[in-house]
């Protein structure tokens, strides 16, 4: 996967050290209600598309963006599902990182599902009874993405409750 050009020009400065990213998650679903999932070339797992956001990017913006090179499809977000922190991150070359996660339940309105980068090993539209294996993690936001109705779903710890 190809770094973004200004977070190399930000690990050209602070190294492999913890930074702090904003991503963005589509749970992108067709009209017969399947969902899009991409096979990460990294590390061979199916996820929802995603990536980090470009600076000052909306992060709605982001994740249209993000669906569109990653799989080929034009996708309309329709609300922010949740809001969630990664555990840290620590990749093979060293970098270590943590993101803060924007899911939007998006619909599909035009492109065809494609390996469309060198992101992804396969991609592919499946129904909801038949998902390829995934994390928890991407199986709570896809949980999350089909069950919100209202106000974007978040994590809280109960510290300083009021």
């Amino acid at each position: 996967m190809a770094i973004p050009p200004f977070l190399a020009e930000l690990r050209s400065l602070v190294g492999t050290r913890p930074l702090w990213l904003s991503s963005v998650v589509a749970a992108v679903f067709d009209d017969e209600g399947r969902v899009l999932l991409a096979q990460r070339t990294d590390d061979g797992r199916w996820a929802l598309p995603g990536g980090i956001l470009d600076p000052a990017e909306q992060p709605a913006d982001g994740a249209v963006r993000e669906c569109l090179e990653e799989t080929g499809v034009i996708a309309v977000p329709e609300l922010l599902a949740s809001v969630d922190v990664s555990p840290e991150v620590v990749y093979r070359n060293g970098d270590v990182t943590q993101y803060l996660n924007l899911t939007f339940r998006c619909r599909a309105v035009g492109g065809e599902a494609k390996v469309n980068d060198d992101e992804s090993l396969a991609v592919g539209w499946y129904a909801l009874d038949a998902l390829p294996p995934m994390t928890e993690s991407e199986h709570q936001r896809l949980r999350q993405a089909l069950e919100c109705r209202g106000p974007a779903a978040f994590e809280w710890e109960g510290k300083e409750r009021p």
